[in-house]
């Protein structure tokens, strides 16, 4: 694939330095002040993106007379939850590939679990009127190359033997639903993905807590947890926490367990947004079925269409900077647009000359095995889960109902999954993180040009059980 056409370079001309999702949004909730006050509460949850407003309201429903609040450092959705891709995907596991060969004694629970959460997902976006642009589109995933559609084969046939419903595509087929002249085959999950609007629904998890009784503190960084008879201390700068119970739902940030961050590192996505289509651009590429299409490479792209017909295009890159260093100017990477740009085109030639409105991108955390992780500490009364690696949007849930299931000492079949009950392999300190990670990335990349072929590098990684891509 040509990696970077200056033609195509120009149509990123007007594109804006911000989520196409938050750019002019009406249905964003008023914000919320800092908080200046000791309080004493049930449960304390620091991050108020995905996991820490999935955790807050199914605390509230479990027990509407627990107290509840969320401190955020930011604003609410302010991170990953605000500007992703809004693939809200049945996995668990970042994939049923990654999943099965983690976790094969339970793979086909954890892919009936998913689409429980999934559907738990859509009964409460209907319950609580959430405004997000919800469709149960499914997901396509393409061969690009001749290497991966033997590869997508295989893998439809072990998803369907565990339960799933994946149907194999010709090219024919293929370039029926969505046409390009790269698309080799494929194979479609009709009931496995839904495309949603994540910062909608980041807005309307939180009105849905404010409904409850939950409170919500903006600008209010969590800076240190202190353990004390009846509970913990949370410090923020103006005031204290004190929590019977706290979870944390920081993600990317820094654990305020130190112990945590050793298995997570932040890797920066980036995405576009296309103008509208017009009636005849849209013709030229069919897509009327809406579907999340990815593409089966190792460094893979994802895209969907918008609810106004514009096409969001990401991935591809993932970029790890030196120490797991999080920055502003990070977002900016003029490079990865103009690959992304290009790369669009080589995609969807006959949109050649179309503008991109929008390009962003942000930190996701990601861990060795890229799905997520739980743990507790000060005995019990501390929990936290991460490492999501960009499979969030619905895994998210998932992962703030067993977080308090290990807060309230429950036990059940989520909470005695291997999933749940090991940890990923840590990533080793600097400088040879950094130096594993570069060799990685190098190797994924050969590996997309040998037809897959993995070198000794990479076949190391997997008999350690250890992943990294984009």
């Amino acid at each position: 694939m040509e990696e970077v056409n200056p033609l195509h370079v120009r149509n990123l001309a007007d594109a804006q330095p911000v989520a196409w999702w938050l750019d002019e949004d009406p249905l964003e909730p008023n914000p919320h002040p800092a908080l200046v006050n000791d309080r004493f509460v049930d449960l304390c949850i620091i991050g108020a993106g995905y996991t820490g407003l999935w955790t807050a309201l199914l605390a509230k429903e479990r027990d509407p007379a627990r107290s509840v609040i969320v401190l955020e450092q930011r604003e609410t959705g302010a991170g990953a939850s605000g500007r992703n891709g809004g693939f809200c995907s049945r996995s668990l596991t970042h994939g049923f590939e990654n999943g099965r060969r983690r976790f094969p004694k339970e793979i086909a629970t954890l892919e009936r679990l998913g689409l429980e959460n999934l559907q738990a997902i859509e009964e409460t976006i209907n319950r609580y009127g959430i405004d997000c642009d919800f469709e149960r589109t499914g997901e396509l995933t393409v061969a690009v190359e001749p290497w991966q559609l033997q590869e997508l084969i295989d893998q439809a046939h072990e998803r369907n033997a565990a339960g799933d419903n994946v149907e194999i595509l010709s090219r024919e087929q293929v370039c029926d639903r969505v046409n390009s002249p790269t698309y080799l085959g494929g194979i479609f999950d009709p009931d496995g993905t839904a495309m949603v609007d994540p910062a909608r629904l980041v807005w309307g998890l939180e009105r849905a807590c404010l409904s409850l009784g939950v409170e919500i503190f903006e600008h209010t960084k969590a800076t240190g947890l202190r353990r004390q008879q009846d509970g913990i201390i949370v410090e923020t700068p103006y005031a204290k926490v004190s929590a019977k119970k706290v979870a944390l739902g920081t993600n990317v940030f820094p654990s305020l367990i130190r112990g945590v961050r050793r298995y997570v590192v932040p890797v920066y996505d980036f995405q576009l947004a296309t103008a509208p289509l017009t009636d005849s651009q849209r013709a030229a590429i069919g897509w009327f079925g809406r579907e999340g299409i990815s593409d089966a490479g190792n460094r893979f792209h994802y895209y969907r269409l918008t609810a106004d017909g514009s096409i969001l295009f990401g991935g591809y890159d993932a970029v790890y900077h030196f120490r797991s260093q999080i920055r502003s100017e990070y977002e900016d990477a003029p490079q990865t647009f103009a690959r992304l740009a290009s790369h669009f085109v080589h995609t969807f030639p006959q949109l050649e000359g179309i503008s991109f409105t929008h390009a962003w991108g942000g930190a996701i955390d990601t861990c060795s095995r890229f799905s997520s992780f739980w743990g507790t500490a000060h005995r019990g009364n501390v929990a936290y889960v991460l490492g999501f690696t960009g499979l969030g949007v619905a895994a998210t849930r998932f992962g703030a109902e067993v977080m308090l299931d290990l807060l309230d000492g429950v036990e059940n079949e989520k909470t005695r999954l291997k999933m749940v009950r090991r940890k990923p392999v840590p990533f080793p300190p600097e400088p040879f993180r950094f130096l594993a990670i570069r060799l990685t990335t190098w190797s994924i990349e050969r590996a997309d040009r040998r037809e897959g072929k993995r070198n000794l590098w990479l076949r190391l990684l997997d008999i350690l059980g250890i992943g990294f891509d984009s």
